[in-house]
C-alpha cells in the first residue's frame, strides 16, 4: 500500500476537521451570537427602536411593499453597526440567499433612476432590523429583516429555528439597460418554473394551468396565515414523469437552498415527506415576457411566485409554512412539553 505523504495527510485531515466543524454549526447558535453582537453595538435610543417583546403583535406584522416600518433601518446605523446588521442577515441565510437579499436591496438604486422620483422614495438603506425577545440558544425569541421586496422572519425555540415567511422580490426582474444590464436576481425561480410548465404535455397542462390570465400578485399576500381557500390544486407530482419530477425537485431545492443549513435541512425533510403528494399550478403565459404565476403546495408548505407587474418584469416569491409560519408549530410543541 502506498503511503500518503505527511503534508498531503495533514491537508486531508484539515479538510475533514473543517467539514466536520461546518456540519456541527447550529443555525440558532449563530443567529443568537449575531443578534447579541448587533444589539450590543446600539445606543439606548437605537435599541428602543430595534427591540420588542417576543409576544408583541408586531412580530407577525410583515409585508414586502415600500411602506413605513418599525425597527432600526440601515440608514440610521453607523458603519460598524451596518456590518453587524449584515452579519445578522447573513446568519439567517445561506451564501446563495444572502447574495439574493443584498442584490434585492441594491435594486432600489436602479428603481430610483428608472422612476426619476415619480414613485415612492427608493433607498437601499430603508431595510429594517427588529429583534423580538432576548436572543438565547435555549430561549424563545425571533428577528426580522424587512424592506421593499425582502422580508425574512425567524423564530428560535429551544435551539430550533424556523425561517418563514421568507419573501424575495425583484424589480426589475431583469435589468434592461445601464451598467448592470442583464442582471436577473431571481433567475432560477423563473427559469425552473417555466421549464416545468413547458415540459408538460397537453393533458397535463389542462390540469396544471388553473387560469389563462396570471394573477396580479401572490394570493396569500402578506396575510399572517397562508390560505388558498377554494383555489384549484393543479397537477399532482404523481402524474409527472421522471424528468418533470426532477425539474420540480430542482425548483423546490432552489427555495430550500436560500436558507442556512439547519433550515435548509428542515425544508428538504418536508419535501421528502411529501413525496409525490405535491401539486404544481400555473397561471398566465409560458413564454418569456408574458405575465405568469405558479405555486407549489403540499400539506405542510407553500411556494408562491408571480411575475406580472411592470410588463412582466417584476417578481414576487415566497415560502410559507401552513402551520409553522412565525414558529407557531414549534411554539405549540414547546408549550405542550413545558406544561406536561
Amino acid at each position: 500500500m502506498r503511503r500518503i505523504p505527511p503534508r498531503l495527510a495533514a491537508v486531508v485531515i484539515g479538510v475533514i476537521l473543517l467539514t466536520s466543524a461546518y456540519h456541527r454549526t447550529n443555525s440558532a447558535s449563530v443567529m443568537t451570537e449575531a443578534a447579541n453582537r448587533f444589539l450590543a453595538s446600539l445606543t439606548p435610543e437605537q435599541r428602543a427602536k430595534a427591540t420588542f417583546t417576543f409576544e408583541d403583535d408586531e412580530r407577525q406584522n410583515w409585508h414586502f411593499i415600500p411602506k413605513p416600518r418599525k425597527g432600526l433601518p440601515l440608514g440610521e446605523m453607523t458603519a460598524p453597526q451596518k456590518h453587524l446588521a449584515a452579519a445578522l442577515l447573513s446568519a439567517g441565510l445561506s451564501q446563495q440567499g444572502y447574495i439574493k437579499a443584498v442584490t434585492v436591496m441594491s435594486l432600489e438604486d436602479i428603481l430610483r433612476v428608472l422612476e426619476k422620483g415619480s414613485g415612492p422614495a427608493r433607498d437601499p438603506e430603508k431595510y429594517f432590523f427588529t429583534v423580538f425577545g432576548t436572543p438565547s440558544d435555549s430561549g424563545t425569541w425571533g428577528y426580522r429583516v424587512e424592506g421593499h421586496h425582502l422580508s425574512q422572519n425567524y423564530t428560535v425555540v429551544s435551539g430550533k429555528v424556523v425561517g418563514a415567511p421568507s419573501f424575495f422580490g425583484a424589480n426589475p426582474a431583469e435589468v434592461k439597460e445601464g451598467p448592470r444590464k442583464g442582471l436577473r436576481t431571481l433567475a432560477a425561480e423563473e427559469d425552473l418554473g417555466r421549464s416545468l410548465i413547458k415540459s408538460l404535455d397537453g393533458e397535463q397542462r389542462k390540469i396544471a394551468v388553473v387560469s389563462e390570465t396570471a394573477y396580479k400578485d401572490i394570493l396569500t399576500a402578506a396575510n399572517r396565515k397562508a390560505a388558498l381557500d377554494g383555489q384549484p390544486s393543479g397537477l399532482s407530482a404523481s402524474k409527472m414523469n421522471a424528468k418533470q419530477f426532477e425539474i420540480l425537485m430542482s425548483l423546490l431545492e432552489e427555495y430550500a437552498r436560500n436558507m442556512p443549513e439547519q433550515i435548509q435541512q428542515a425544508r428538504e425533510e418536508q419535501i421528502r415527506k411529501a413525496g409525490r403528494n405535491i401539486y404544481f399550478a400555473w397561471a398566465g403565459g409560458s413564454e418569456p415576457g408574458q405575465g405568469h404565476y405558479y405555486r407549489v403546495q403540499t400539506q405542510t408548505f407553500l411556494v408562491e411566485y408571480d411575475d406580472t407587474q411592470n410588463n412582466a418584469n417584476h417578481i414576487h416569491s415566497v415560502w410559507r409554512d401552513f402551520n409553522g409560519d412565525f414558529g407557531l408549530d414549534l411554539l405549540a410543541m414547546h408549550y405542550r412539553t413545558s406544561h406536561k
